[in-house]
């Protein structure tokens, strides 16, 4: 090798190890999981987590039994989601996780104005987590995340879980429904899908999932249109889109945007249930004691007796409330509307009510709200023209 020949091949290896060095400092690769799609390793091996926090407000998840038998015997809100967070292992395998201690009771205890704290500190959450797991008791539980799903702006994951059992009972849910729901949320798998609910293994929607059953732990059902998908281990399956994974971004958000209005804004909304020869006293009571709508959960495709219709009418002709009209079936849809009246879809009398809710905060205009309940509470998937 002559001279030249010998400075060239220096250069070469010099410029080689140049390349490698600044790769290796600014480079990041990703890695191969089945589920936590956002971990990153950098060529020094050092791995970068999804960022998930554990909003905790109580609920039976938290929940201390008597001795560690007494399935029904326990007080629910008890423990500290700092240490049950502590508890589980393998976590560090996909998320770098915190806790938040939102508050501590049962589900049925929060107020409407405590829910809008909640959605707010959710969003607030997510300026810096890549997603969010509520954990709540199962009582509302379908009504918490209904909220959340219609307020909450970010679209990062949001996903609500609890348990049956209470955490310190033999053969308890309560610790494997946590994981896999922070799992879930680390995932990334339902952004862009609005809150979702997580347990027994299950991904439902927020809008269609209800409990049905006081004690199974397989309680929680999407009436006629089914789960999202399953969590199996490492296997996160998502196999269908509801109707909001599949908006644009610009027309993701609905408009119930919280920072707009205040806590007090939200008004009085009742539900009033029809069964045979039903009085006027539910809705002629709540009318009087303020409320500015009201569901009623009809019998059959949404009928009410002849003595709550006239009381209906009378609501609407000489107070202005507004009545969405659903059935006390478990399943199926509700067409009819008419003045006052608007037809609740497949919702049930529940998730109508937090709806009819939140329209109100925004509007008292009757066919603004009749539009927010066609497009935004009707769930109907619609696909964009190719």
């Amino acid at each position: 090798m002559n001279g030249l020949q010998s400075m060239l091949a220096k250069t070469t290896v010099a410029a080689g190890l140049f390349f490698t060095l600044l790769f290796s400092a600014t480079t990041t690769l990703p890695v191969s999981t089945t589920y936590a799609a956002e971990v990153t390793q950098t060529i020094e091996g050092t791995v970068k987590l999804p960022k998930v926090q554990v909003i905790a407000t109580g609920g039976t998840i938290a929940g201390k039994s008597v001795d560690e038998t007494s399935f029904q015997n326990y007080k629910a809100g008890t423990l500290l989601m700092e240490d049950m967070v502590k508890a589980l292992p393998n976590l560090k395998k996909f998320a770098d996780v915190t806790s938040y201690q939102f508050g501590n009771a049962g589900s049925g205890s929060y107020t409407m104005q405590q829910l809008y704290d909640l959605s707010l500190k959710v969003d607030k959450a997510l300026e810096t987590q890549d997603g969010i797991v509520v954990t709540t008791g199962t009582d509302t539980m379908e009504e918490i995340a209904y909220f959340l799903d219609l307020t909450v702006r970010s679209s990062k994951p949001v996903v609500v879980t609890g348990s049956m059992r209470p955490w310190t009972v033999i053969g308890s849910d309560a610790q494997a429904n946590l994981f896999n729901a922070i799992k879930l949320a680390a995932s990334g798998k339902t952004k862009y899908y609005g809150t979702v609910l997580m347990l027994n293994d299950e991904i439902h929607t927020a809008r269609e999932v209800t409990k049905t059953n006081a004690y199974r732990t397989d309680t929680f059902e999407s009436p006629q249109l089914g789960i999202l998908g399953y969590i199996d281990e490492n296997n996160i399956r998502i196999y269908r889109a509801n109707s909001r994974a599949l908006l644009t971004p610009d027309k993701w958000a609905t408009p119930f945007d919280l920072t707009k209005i205040k806590s007090s804004d939200m008004p009085k909304v009742e539900i009033a249930y029809a069964y045979q020869d039903a009085g006027s006293g539910a809705i002629t009571g709540f009318v009087q004691d303020g409320a500015k709508g009201i569901v009623t959960s009809g019998t059959g495709a949404g009928g009410v007796s002849k003595a709550m219709g006239e009381a209906r009418t009378k609501a609407i002709k000489e107070n202005g409330v507004i009545f969405v009209s659903t059935t006390r079936t478990g399943s199926g849809s509700n067409y009819a509307s008419s003045d006052g009246i608007i037809a609740g879809d497949n919702l049930n009398a529940a998730h109508a009510r937090i709806l009819l809710e939140l329209a109100l905060s925004f509007s008292s205009d009757f066919n603004t709200i009749k539009g927010w309940f066609d497009t935004y509470g009707s769930g109907q998937v619609t696909i964009a023209d190719k």
